[in-house]
């Protein structure tokens, strides 16, 4: 059996007598897409923190690769890409210095990374930004920076929260295809979404976190299976795992009263 890329056992957060993240263990394998789906506030994004080893777990492991990530935090950080759903940038760096900047902290052969980087680039339609401040960039340029820099790196392990925050259609469908891409040739991909469609059309299996618990995990038939109605899409399903089923007697509600 192949070793997972992350590994997680019973990873837990407490921010004083609250607790963030309850209990969690999860395996991802090589070349899977992981779909991470809650509600606001259920624990998604510290999750994602502590494996990104921006915050420390209160109890609990994160093995990236069979290596433990609070052992040895820089293999382990050089191994993970993460891309935040605000990220923050150098705003008085062009794009092209910023992306030389990463290379260089990774290590890696700038004129290497940087000819990699413009693939990416002309994908997005940031060619023509390369040698433009960070700070005239909108908020769904600086994404597609950050994600360039990211997939340049050809890193095992991509950990992503909220992907398409601000990118523009075509943006979108670019993004969806490459994470099918890097997952086809063997990166494991991590990702949080409130997109059920995101999720059904990407995620190999999906894990469903409420109040800082997983409540289930499981191909979008498991999770099918585990519901107690026989909902045919993947947000009846979470919404009824999530405890807010009756949302759609509310909505029904609604329009009866505007009729």
């Amino acid at each position: 059996m192949d070793t997972p890329v992350l590994q997680l056992e019973k990873l837990t957060k407490h921010f004083g007598t609250f607790t963030a993240v309850d209990n969690v263990s999860l395996k991802i394998t090589k070349g899977e897409i992981f779909g991470f789906l809650g509600p606001n506030g259920a624990g998604k994004t510290t999750t994602i923190k502590m494996i990104a080893g921006l915050l420390l777990p209160t109890n609990g492991t994160i093995n990236i690769l069979d290596t433990s990530l609070e052992e040895q935090p820089t293999f382990c950080k050089t191994k993970t890409g993460y891309i935040p759903d605000r990220p923050y940038l150098y705003e008085k760096l062009t794009g092209g210095e910023y992306l030389g900047f990463i290379a260089s902290l990774y290590k890696r052969n700038p004129s290497q990374c940087l000819q990699e980087a413009d693939t990416y680039l002309d994908l997005f339609d940031l060619s023509e930004w390369k040698n433009h401040l960070i700070e005239g960039y909108s908020h769904g340029m600086r994404q597609k920076l950050i994600m360039t820099s990211i997939f340049m790196l050809d890193q095992p392990l991509i950990v992503v929260d909220e992907p398409m925050v601000g990118l523009d259609p075509k943006s979108a469908k670019i993004v969806k295809e490459l994470f099918k891409s890097k997952a086809q040739s063997g990166t494991s991909i991590f990702l949080s979404t409130h997109s059920m469609e995101i999720a059904e059309e990407l995620c190999d299996r999906i894990s469903i976190i409420v109040r800082g618990a997983i409540r289930a995990t499981g191909t979008v038939s498991d999770l099918r299976n585990k519901a107690i109605n026989n909902h045919s899409n993947l947000e009846d399903i979470f919404l009824e795992l999530t405890g807010a089923f009756e949302l759609q007697n509310i909505i029904q509600a609604l329009k009866n009263e505007a009729q």
